[in-house]
């Protein structure tokens, strides 16, 4: 049984940071993208960062510059290091592991993390 578990959220003051913890049962390397999401109010679920099985990644334009996703395989965790943080970046953040057998996609999905930037 496969689990993600994200940590790490909470209050927090505009332009402050946060490192939010996605934890897996199984070894994250083993994924082929593990993906940040966040979802705030009345808003669709948006991909802010992926990271790949050989490590590339990509960000949304929304966020570029400002958080950083990485693994750490031997702890089997992807982090999300989010600075210059804004009102706006208030959300649910959730984590999701994608793998491909075949033409098959498993998905997998954290319970997700408040974040909440406020002064």
């Amino acid at each position: 049984q496969v689990q993600l578990v994200e940590s790490g959220g909470g209050l927090v003051q505009p332009g402050g940071s946060l490192r939010l913890p996605c934890a897996a049962s199984v070894r994250m390397s083993s994924f082929d993208v593990v993906g940040w999401y966040r979802q705030a109010p009345g808003k669709q679920r948006e991909l802010l960062a992926a990271i790949t099985r050989p490590g590339g990644t990509n960000y949304a334009d929304s966020v570029k510059g400002r958080f950083t996703i990485s693994r750490d395989n031997a702890e089997n965790t992807v982090y999300l290091q989010m600075n210059s943080l804004k009102r706006e970046d208030t959300a649910v953040y959730y984590c999701k592991a994608d793998l491909w057998s075949g033409p098959l996609q498993h998905e997998y999905w954290g319970q997700g993390t408040q974040v909440t930037v406020s002064s």
